[in-house]
């Protein structure tokens, strides 16, 4: 749960990428992130970054470093997150112009959401959509 006195989430998807500033270009340019801080290794890889979107935020960071969370995620499979926007087809557009892999259209769901669902360089599934359920407090 997020820490009601500072807004702070608690949970942070981290995902490890063969080229994490291709990634970082994507999500900034095409999905929207902001950089909040990006740490490189002496060898230039991204060893650890944060990438803000409305109220979360994501980790990320270069495989092939070694740590103990590449080495956990050696074998893992793409992951699929879920990001809350307030203009799905805004942002879709945003997405598509940038060249995103398109995977769902926005769409109406039965439960009262709109998403959409992309592809980014490396296999991981982003859906965006207005979902955002009451988490209790």
């Amino acid at each position: 749960m997020a820490d009601k006195d500072s807004g702070r989430p608690s949970v942070f998807p981290t995902l490890l990428y063969a080229d994490a500033k291709a990634a970082i270009r994507q999500l900034t340019q095409a999905f929207g992130f902001t950089e909040l801080a990006v740490y490189e290794g002496e060898d230039g890889s991204v060893a650890h970054a944060e990438l803000v979107q409305g109220r979360g935020a994501v980790m990320l960071g270069s495989k092939g470093t070694g740590g103990r969370f590449d080495e956990a995620m050696r074998n893992a499979g793409p992951t699929g997150v879920y990001i809350v926007v307030d203009d799905v087809d805004a942002h879709h557009r945003r997405a598509a112009e940038h060249g995103a892999e398109i995977l769902m259209p926005p769409t109406d769901q039965e439960y009262g959401s709109r998403d959409y669902m992309a592809r980014d360089l490396e296999g991981n599934v982003w859906s965006f959509g207005t979902y955002s359920p009451a988490l209790p407090g």
